[in-house]
């Protein structure tokens, strides 16, 4: 049989601590650390004692059940005019220097492209990709025979930047927006 006088010393001393929490405290004699911490979540708080500071328990992040993916961005309501501009990225594009146009978003998922390359006013489209409302495609031929073709993505409808590669071998970086 265990020893007795053992026994009622454990049970005495577990009744005593049994409401007792040892909690360090800081040099305001605040605790130092959130009180939500030592207390978890659905158990209430003591209030501050007198010459503490009370420091309200942190609030829980909501859960998201998966990754969202960015929201799209918001369409306005009208089409928008936005400046393109070119610069050179090979040695043939060099030869020309930077080149700028136009394109005209018309908030549906096409465009209307402008440029003039060496003399040439080309004209063309700009369409996003199925499915992807951010990354787009974009040709562009002129009356003399040059023509172009662009792949871009778009930050925002008012913004976006790409690659450009023209019939003669030309290639250059577009940045789109004002």
């Amino acid at each position: 049989m265990p020893n007795m006088k053992s026994l009622y010393a454990a049970a005495a001393a577990s009744c005593c601590l049994s409401g007792c929490y040892v909690i360090p405290v800081g040099l305001d004699g605040g605790p130092a650390w959130p009180a939500g911490a030592v207390w978890g979540p659905g158990v209430s708080q003591p209030t501050s004692l007198p010459g503490t500071a009370h420091v309200p328990a942190p609030q829980p992040a909501p859960r998201q059940s998966a990754p969202q993916q960015p929201a799209p961005p918001q369409q306005p309501s009208g089409p928008a005019t936005l400046q393109a501009r070119l610069y050179p990225a090979n040695d043939i594009a060099t030869e020309t220097g930077m080149v700028s146009g136009t394109v005209t978003n018309l908030m549906s998922g096409k465009g209307r492209f402008l440029l003039d390359y060496k003399g040439e006013l080309l004209s063309g489209e700009a369409t996003r990709v199925s499915g992807d409302l951010r990354k787009g495609v974009a040709s562009a031929y002129g009356p003399a025979g040059s023509y172009m073709s662009c792949e871009y993505q778009m930050s925002s409808p008012f913004t976006g930047a790409g690659n450009c590669t023209f019939s003669n071998g030309a290639r250059y970086q577009v940045h789109i927006g004002n």
